[in-house]
């Protein structure tokens, strides 16, 4: 069993490697966020070239940390690349807000039935909100030109989405339980057909039917 001392140790040294990361929250590294993977990474648990956005730069950072050698980044979980943020073409947006639901720092803006938008400083380009998009709606522009890694971020701009993800955390904690994605999805849409024999994957397939067709060209 180990000691306290090994175990302040052990936390200590997942504080400083989750400092290291560049708080995209995209869960590329196999994990739920930053702060898990910093937490495997301090108990050996995971590699230290588990983090894209991090890059070449983020694995050299968590080899000093760690005294672990420095590796190529694992292809596994993803390639290096520019900080990316993402954009909603509003004219498609239908207002299902299961991006909202997606989005690990709150960075999306919108309600039911309401077109969203991006506050692009919020933004740490994790790509969630990408899948979670049922009519493809949103797409992911370079924020940071030919930089990529930790050279396309600044330590403000981890901390701040850092900071984002922790208020993001503690209020999703202090609300009721919310109801399933897909019936917000339904609700959000007055003319969802009404027979419980379709279920809720005919509704929501006869929902996003309509969107695409009401859509230019």
């Amino acid at each position: 069993m180990p000691t306290l001392y090994a175990t302040l140790a052990r936390q200590d040294l997942a504080a400083r490697i989750d400092a290291a990361l560049p708080q995209t929250q995209c869960t590329r590294c196999g994990y739920p966020d930053c702060a898990s993977y910093a937490q495997a990474v301090a108990q050996e648990e995971a590699g230290i070239n588990q983090c894209p956005p991090g890059g070449a730069a983020g694995v050299a950072r968590l080899a000093a940390l760690t005294g672990r050698p420095v590796l190529p980044l694992s292809s596994a979980h993803g390639t290096e690349g520019p900080r990316s943020v993402a954009v909603i073409d509003e004219a498609w947006c239908i207002g299902c807000t299961l991006c909202i639901k997606a989005c690990p720092t709150d960075a999306i803006l919108g309600a039911n039935k309401r077109m969203h938008t991006v506050i692009a400083p919020h933004c740490t380009g994790c790509e969630l909100c990408i899948p979670a998009c049922p009519v493809d709606c949103i797409e992911l522009r370079n924020a940071s030109g030919e930089a990529t890694g930790w050279a396309a971020w600044s330590p403000q701009q981890a901390e701040h989405a850092r900071l984002r993800h922790a208020a993001r955390r503690e209020r999703i904690a202090s609300e009721p339980a919310q109801a399933d994605p897909e019936a917000i999805f339904t609700s959000a849409n007055d003319d969802a057909p009404e027979s419980p024999a379709l279920g809720k994957q005919a509704t929501l397939a006869a929902i996003l039917a309509r969107a695409r067709a009401q859509r230019p060209g």
